[in-house]
């Protein structure tokens, strides 16, 4: 029996879980690893994620201005599921729905993993989107509300 992809997902969603798609929004149509910031994201409707990056040293230089907790660098020795050291931008978190992965995995074009990221990187990336002062209110109120 297989279970359906709604189930797969509710079921096993959790904060810090990592999912690998192609975000429609991005210039690039290179799948990116996104984590689930949400502390209930089994309940709720709209998903904060944060995307993991590859161009260390652009992320920097682009935000160079904002506070440093904002950018939070991971490498392969603290989370072996990344492959090369990976920075986040948490000044550009994206909100998706649920149901948005749930129909990325029902047409395969969504990766799941067993892993989820470490809860003091997941801490980390939640601070930098609280510090940032690019981001909304709305997602700010959503992540400190939980």
């Amino acid at each position: 029996m297989e279970i359906s992809p709604r189930v797969r997902i509710l079921a096993t969603i959790k904060p810090g879980t990592i999912y690998y798609f192609t975000e429609e929004s991005f210039n690039s149509r290179e799948p990116h690893f996104f984590v689930v910031l949400n502390n209930i994201p089994h309940k709720d409707e709209t998903l904060i994620l944060a995307c993991a990056q590859s161009e260390i040293e652009k992320r920097k230089r682009a935000r160079r201005l904002l506070p440093c907790e904002t950018l939070v660098e991971v490498s392969p020795t603290e989370f072996p599921l990344f492959t090369c050291d990976t920075i986040f931008d948490c000044n550009s978190p994206i909100s998706r729905s649920a149901e948005l992965i749930v129909n990325k995995l029902e047409s395969g074009s969504l990766k799941t993993f067993g892993d989820s990221m470490p809860d003091d990187i997941l801490k980390k990336l939640i601070k930098g989107v609280l510090a940032s002062p690019l981001v909304d209110k709305e997602t700010k109120n959503f992540l400190s509300a939980e």
